[in-house]
């Protein structure tokens, strides 16, 4: 694949990086992917790249680079401990405005021909839906997005598209919290809310136990579906 990382310059002189994917043909629509608590690690880019495949142009910012640049963890117990405490240390509301600022690279790049999307998992999913809801992006897509039932607040005002994937057993995100989302974009005709049977937070992640082949593939079939009805308009 065509993957590389790149620099975007802060307003401050600061910089930070993420990994570009391109399509085969070199352009398409923009995808910005947004990581786990595990950073753009192999996962990440295996999966920016796959998108790639799909004719996106596809770039996944480095979230965490405020704490430490280019983290890159596996899924064992010690990872998982130190993404948690990466994540605790992390201001969401900067790594939003972080994600702002390379949507806004990715737009300015001469091989995005059509809109931009944001997908990010998990805590991913959470900043996709909170960059949605400053209209930075054209359409969001949230896989199992932790604590999205805490930035309602002005979900009446957030008019893209939107797709929500959650975990019907999902030991992170209760139910309360699922059919708070459930019900708070029950009347927007662009917004869905899927939970898929019988699997767990991460199902998405092949790297992971709590893999589960058939929901990953019907929600990537879904996400395909949403972003070729929603980029290329």
């Amino acid at each position: 694949m065509n993957g590389q990382w790149l620099e975007i310059n802060k307003d401050d002189q600061s910089t930070f990086s993420g990994y570009l994917s391109l399509p085969p043909t070199g352009k398409g629509p923009g995808i910005i992917l947004i990581q786990e608590i595990f950073g753009v690690n192999e996962h990440i880019q295996q999966v920016a790249d796959q998108y790639a495949m799909d004719g996106y142009v596809v770039f996944a910012p480095d979230v965490f680079w405020r704490q430490e640049q280019k983290v890159t963890l596996g899924y064992d117990e010690v990872s998982f401990k130190k993404g948690l405490e990466l994540y605790n240390h992390c201001n969401m509301q900067t790594a939003r405005d972080d994600l702002i600022k390379a949507v806004n690279f990715l737009r300015q790049r001469s091989e995005v021909t059509h809109k931009i999307a944001s997908i990010g998992y998990c805590m991913g999913g959470l900043l996709s839906y909170m960059v949605g809801a400053e209209n930075a992006v054209d359409a969001a897509i949230c896989y199992y997005p932790g604590g999205i039932d805490q930035q309602l607040s002005t979900a009446s005002e957030v008019n893209l598209p939107l797709l929500f994937h959650f975990a019907e057993k999902d030991q992170y995100i209760d139910d309360k919290a699922v059919k708070t989302v459930t019900k708070t974009f029950a009347k927007k005709s662009n917004a869905w809310v899927l939970t898929y049977p019988n699997v767990d937070h991460g199902f998405n992640c092949w790297s992971r136990s709590m893999y589960n082949q058939e929901a990953a593939s019907l929600a990537r079939g879904r996400t395909l579906e949403f972003l070729s009805i929603f980029l290329n308009k």
